[in-house]
């Protein structure tokens, strides 16, 4: 019998399957099953967490530009703002592990508020430091999807798990009253701007 703590991860993760179908993935219950089995594995302390994990597709799964026209803000849709480059340009960094998976959790979301004005060239140390891992671009997406009530004007989140090869960071931040996502410079600072990152990432 699950306890308590346990209990709470799984309603958490019924809840965020079922939106996923609700949004458009009706194969996610069946990729998902397996994970219920893998939740005695998180910390305890997670189930008392804002976002103790999120759901992550596979970009093959979920394009990155399909889910953001399905994030809203005040009942408007994201959108991708890229330019020069396309999310498709973005992998994994080095320091970063993707589980193999077509379905994984990501898990103890922290949307970097501590790292707000510090510039991503400075913050990836210090998240690797704490022992935690960068999000990518399709784990920050997957926050909004199923919490985008945490961006917010005063703390968008740049995704340094993801890069293209150059000097460009893949970010979210609210533009002109729209999720979006687009990209910052790895040396420059904003206010506004913070490092998201998690715990660690779970697969089946």
């Amino acid at each position: 019998m699950a306890t308590a703590p346990e209990a709470t991860l799984v309603d958490e993760l019924e809840r965020q399957a079922a939106r996923l179908v609700a949004l458009g993935f009706p194969q996610v219950p069946d990729q998902v099953r397996p994970l219920k089995e893998r939740l005695a594995d998180l910390p305890v302390a997670l189930a008392a967490s804002a976002i103790p994990f999120v759901l992550v597709l596979d970009s093959g799964l979920a394009p990155p530009e399909a889910c953001m026209a399905l994030v809203e803000h005040n009942g408007r849709a994201g959108v991708v703002e890229m330019t020069p480059t396309e999310p498709a340009a973005f992998g994994p960094i080095g320091e970063v592990e993707i589980p193999g998976a077509p379905v994984y959790l990501a898990y103890g979301i922290d949307t970097g508020r501590e790292t707000l004005n510090v510039t991503p060239d400075d913050a990836l140390p210090l998240i690797l430091g704490e022992g935690r891992s960068p999000l990518t671009l399709e784990e920050g997406i997957a926050v909004l999807i199923q919490r985008p009530d945490v961006l917010r004007s005063a703390n968008a989140f740049s995704l340094l798990g993801s890069r293209c090869g150059d000097r460009r960071v893949p970010a979210l931040w609210i533009s002109k009253g729209r999720p979006r996502l687009g990209w910052c410079w790895a040396g420059n600072a904003h206010t506004w701007l913070g490092s998201a990152s998690c715990a660690g990432r779970l697969a089946a």
